[in-house]
């Protein structure tokens, strides 16, 4: 078993960074030994902390848009606005915590208050993934460190390059380096890190199956903060759309955008039949001219590669899995490079096929669904253990009313993309999407939890009954 992590670039194969695997005890001891230091600095020295951390990012923008874009492969326009998030992520937790953490004081009886504050957990691990290396996590660590926490941060063993770069500009801005502690590892790592018995609690992002285990896990640890972010096999309905130019755009933003690495990405598209045929002409022309391409080509290409080479062979399984169990191909998933993890974008019917596969593909596969009415719709859209996001395509308001009353899913969108949500509003999702532990602005939820005190200047009390005379 190797003693260290090697990242490797996507688009080449070749090595990007390597580092010795970390100690999980010793970082998570440091952080201990360190948070309440921090905790008990004034509220605005830390958050003027997180401004030269935004600041830090801004200064260093053009060295950590290459990076991303080298370690996962994406486009340097999409790297570049990874970066621009994780700066803007600061003033908006800013307002979050002021907002959703705010001190409250309530009058009470006989010249008594009650009084609401908040405390941070103490320490908080943190478990990055490869798709948003910097964004994600950044969205976890930024409101820890504001309530008061230290934090212990694995990033993904495919991404370790961008989390150390993270880390360093958050050490920069002056968070003491034992309330910010990285952990270089792979999945044992990243296991002994949840366990970890002085950890406070856990914010996750990653897939279903990892987050289950994690749920379970915590079910016998009720003292420890659990916020989970997982995937999606998200719907996309379209119905009612005289503009199909413009819904095969939405679509392909929707589907394809990171190669189809977003939990918010749509899996399904779900069409109105009468529209079927000339919808999927739009689209597959349209989807003829995505250019794929390493990330600093030119012309800039719309997507990368997928993260690595297993990827790559895991999801053209799975499209031929599809194929076999009936799928009609409108578009096969082609691999231009044998031994690099570019992929070109499938579109395959599936309408015909029974028992469909309800699983997250984590890449560029639209599978495409037919629908004779509404109600149908509806239900396909809704036949998913996952509930992250859905969106529907339509001229008309009544048939999003009863889209938005029935979907099931924590992000629901008209005429948008099923991806692309705001950091100024709430982002997660139910059922298999998370444990209803929103994040973005809902953040400050789980990185500090609320004091409720009665408090009254003069001690003053009486039994008026249910004692003898004395």
């Amino acid at each position: 078993m190797s003693d260290e992590i090697i990242s490797y670039e996507p688009a080449t194969g070749a090595v990007l960074w390597r580092h010795p695997i970390g100690d999980v005890d010793a970082e998570v001891a440091c952080a201990r030994a360190g948070w309440s230091s921090w905790a008990s600095k004034p509220l605005a020295f830390r958050i003027e902390t997180m401004r030269r951390f935004a600041n830090i990012v801004r200064q260093r923008n053009d060295a950590f848009t290459d990076l991303i874009a080298r370690e996962t492969g994406k486009p340097i326009w999409e790297a570049r606005g990874e970066v621009e998030t994780v700066i803007a992520k600061v003033d908006i937790s800013v307002s979050a915590y002021a907002d959703r953490t705010a001190q409250r004081r309530l009058e009470a009886t006989m010249g008594s208050r009650i009084a609401v504050r908040h405390k941070p957990h103490g320490v908080l691990a943190v478990l990055g993934p490869y798709n948003f290396p910097a964004h994600l996590p950044n969205g976890h660590i930024v409101p820890a460190l504001i309530a008061g926490n230290a934090v212990v941060f694995k990033p993904s063993e495919k991404t370790p390059a961008v989390g150390a770069f993270l880390v360093e500009c958050f050490r920069a801005a002056g968070v003491p380096a034992e309330c910010i502690r990285l952990v270089i590892g792979g999945p044992n790592e990243g296991k002994a890190l949840a366990a970890h018995p002085d950890i406070g609690g856990l914010l996750f992002t990653g897939s279903a199956s990892t987050g289950l285990a994690l749920n379970r896990a915590f079910a016998e640890k009720p003292e420890k903060i659990l916020a989970l972010e997982m995937g999606g096999n998200n719907p996309i309905v379209v119905w009612d759309a005289p503009d199909l130019h413009t819904a095969a755009v939405l679509i392909i933003q929707s589907a394809f955008t990171t190669a189809g690495q977003r939990c918010t990405a749509a899996r399904r598209l779900i069409v109105d039949t009468k529209l079927y045929d000339p919808l999927i002409a739009t689209l597959d022309k349209m989807v003829g001219r995505i250019i794929v391409g390493e990330p600093h080509a030119n012309p800039a290409p719309f997507m990368g590669p997928v993260i690595d080479n297993e990827a790559a062979e895991q999801l053209t399984e799975s499209f031929l899995e599809l194929l076999t169990r009936g799928g009609r191909p409108i578009r096969h998933l082609e691999r231009p490079v044998a031994d690099l993890p570019f992929l070109k974008p499938a579109l395959i019917d599936v309408t015909d096929v029974a028992d469909r596969p309800d699983v997250e593909l984590f890449g560029p596969i639209l599978q495409v669904v037919r629908v004779d009415d509404f109600d149908a719709a509806i239900a396909e859209a809704n036949a998913t253990r996952y509930g992250l996001s859905a969106s529907l395509i339509s001229q008309t308001p009544a048939l999003y009313d009863r889209f938005w009353a029935n979907i099931r899913a924590g992000i629901v969108n008209w005429n948008k993309p099923t991806n692309g949500a705001s950091s100024g509003a709430p982002f997660g999702g139910i059922g298999w999407s998370g444990n209803h532990r929103p994040s973005a602005y809902y953040a400050a939820d789980y990185c500090a939890y609320p004091v409720v005190s009665s408090e009254s200047e003069s001690a003053r009390a009486s039994i008026g009954i249910g004692l003898a005379d004395g």
